[in-house]
């Protein structure tokens, strides 16, 4: 019989281990749970309490890991977790006095750039604007300190009204321009707006858009072309310092940093709830750590009537499709066509999850309709006129996809991928061979290590009966892409052809080896049964039968 001692020590054993297994797989719901399980066991472990603040912290529960926080309160040793916790339930609080007290206090655990920013917004919740300039002013070196100085040295002076000295810092000077994110860009073009300077700051919107989609510039453009306008990018202390932690996860972004990136955005959220742009970062993070069932969670979050709400309704598809929910993704854009039918994005998003299924028919029409809402086809549209080609080729409607093709080549003429499905099908369909030649070397020029052109270039020269030509190409691409199933097809149909037959029966069975599709599989065994050349024979002989019935 196990003594209640013992069970009690497997048991935070056991809690213990598997949040620890949670914690290294970043998947904070089951560490959350599990150490908060093994700190029922052992309320005083300052490592368990540790590790569950970092899962609640992972999870947006800055309540749950400020309480936490709380419990480690040891003076001789500064955590940089607890500190940033308590730092962040300050600010969200705005008791500006308790935060410069955290932020003196763990202050050399920080990252110069986080603790000199944040103490500049300090200083402005305290309402000492004198001293918030002198903060961000200090941030004098190295040069890209000196920039994200002066870059929250304007939103805090566009935050108190002062417009004229934010755009002054906000266009540069000699040294620079300041915009420095997409961020800057609402922000200095809602400044000019306050100043009256509204066909300057249309005209900048108009040159970032350039023809493509962004719902929120094109609200705030639309806002200030009819004089509803007003600055509201960052009008407070905690929405500055909000900035600060959204900023820091941008500039770290890598793989190497996803779950420090992770807690500085949850912060940033926590901070200011309401930023749809956050909240996608939240999830874009969360996806890049394979928590995607908490991305898609996220994604969810975002409200209908928020300008991000159509990219994170895009997102949260995106990670269906990736967790093999094909059919849910659908629903979600089915139902997108229904509340924002409207914007072709919608149209071209369900087009690309459908052509990605093999649903080529539905694919096709999504994108059909996203071709007729938009009027004046833009550089930017080409990939809708490919994907569409692409769907027609398929369908078996050459004639369309070949004006498909084009027409994605005239809005982007060298586009490589456009180049190369086109030479590549018209190799297989046996027409035009020399054009597909030169389509498909233009591409390889464009594109000079794809394996999939070089592939294609290899084919289309044995189609042209230029056997010893195709053999270095092929040889090529077989090493840019050893494990494609056609590529090892096509290199062993170009050995046969040159007299090497036992390279040729080799590289066959090493497609075989690869899973190819079902027809393509009964046709290599048949050239290992046969030969290559009877195959060739055989399938002349039925296509003149076919033809002549």
């Amino acid at each position: 019989m196990i003594a209640p001692a013992q069970m009690q020590a497997q048991g935070l054993a056991g809690a213990y281990l598997s949040g620890s297994s949670a914690s290294y797989r970043s998947d904070y719901k089951a560490a959350r749970h599990y150490f908060t399980l093994a700190l029922q066991k052992d309320p005083d472990n300052s490592s368990l309490v540790q590790n569950a603040m970092l899962a609640a912290l992972g999870m947006g529960e800055l309540d749950a890991a400020s309480e936490l926080a709380r419990r480690l309160d040891d003076p001789n040793h500064v955590n940089q977790l607890r500190s940033l916790i308590l730092l962040a339930d300050a600010l969200r609080m705005e008791d500006f006095e308790r935060a410069a007290v955290v932020l003196a206090d763990a202050k050399e655990g920080l990252t110069p750039i986080l603790s000199d920013l944040i103490a500049g917004w300090i200083e402005l919740g305290r309402g000492k604007m004198g001293a918030a300039i002198a903060a961000f002013d200090a941030m004098d070196t190295p040069e890209t300190l000196r920039l994200f100085g002066q870059y929250h040295k304007s939103l805090a002076l566009a935050a108190v009204g002062d417009f004229e000295e934010a755009d002054r810092l906000l266009t540069g000077d000699e040294r620079g321009s300041l915009r420095l994110s997409r961020g800057s860009l609402l922000a200095h073009t809602q400044i000019m707006a306050e100043l009256g300077r509204k066909d300057e700051a249309l005209e900048l919107l108009d040159s970032v858009l350039r023809g493509g989609q962004d719902i929120e510039i094109e609200a705030l453009r639309a806002a200030i072309a009819n004089d509803s306008s007003h600055y509201n990018y960052i009008t407070t202390a905690r929405q500055g310092a909000a900035e600060v932690f959204r900023m820091l996860a941008g500039v770290l972004a890598g793989p190497d940093n996803q779950q420090s990136n992770l807690l500085y955005v949850r912060i940033a959220q926590a901070l200011r709830p309401d930023n749809g742009e956050t909240t996608l970062l939240v999830a874009d993070i969360l996806r890049a750590l394979e928590q995607n069932e908490l991305a898609i969670e996220t994604y969810a979050t975002v409200p209908i009537d928020s300008a991000h709400y159509l990219d994170a309704e895009f997102g949260r598809a995106d990670t269906l499709v990736q967790l093999g929910k094909g059919d849910a993704a659908v629903e979600v854009l089915r139902s997108l066509t229904r509340s924002h039918g409207d914007n072709p994005r919608v149209h071209m998003t369900l087009g690309d999850i459908l052509r990605v299924a093999g649903k080529y028919s539905a694919s096709r029409a999504a994108y059909d309709q996203a071709v007729k809402m938009i009027k004046e086809p833009a550089r930017n549209h080409w990939f809708l006129f490919y994907a569409l080609g692409v769907c027609n080729e398929r369908l078996d409607n050459w004639p369309r996809a070949e004006m498909n093709f084009n027409r994605a080549l005239e809005l982007e003429p060298n586009q490589p991928d456009v180049l190369n499905y086109l030479g590549y099908s018209l190799v297989e369909k046996g027409l035009d061979l020399e054009r597909a030649q030169q389509l498909i070397e233009d591409a390889l020029k464009a594109r000079p290590n794809s394996g999939v052109i070089t592939d294609s270039l290899g084919w289309v020269r044995y189609r042209l009966g230029k056997f010893e030509a195709a053999v270095e190409p092929m040889e090529m691409a077989v090493e840019l892409l050893p494990d494609d199933p056609v590529v090892n097809d096509h290199l062993g149909d170009v050995y046969w052809k040159v007299g090497h037959k036992r390279r040729a029966e080799f590289q066959w069975r090493r497609a075989l080896s690869f899973e190819p599709e079902a027809k393509d599989e009964s046709r290599i065994l048949l050239k290992l049964e046969l030969g290559l050349d009877e195959v060739l024979d055989r399938e002349a002989k039925k296509e003149v039968q076919t033809g002549a019935q």
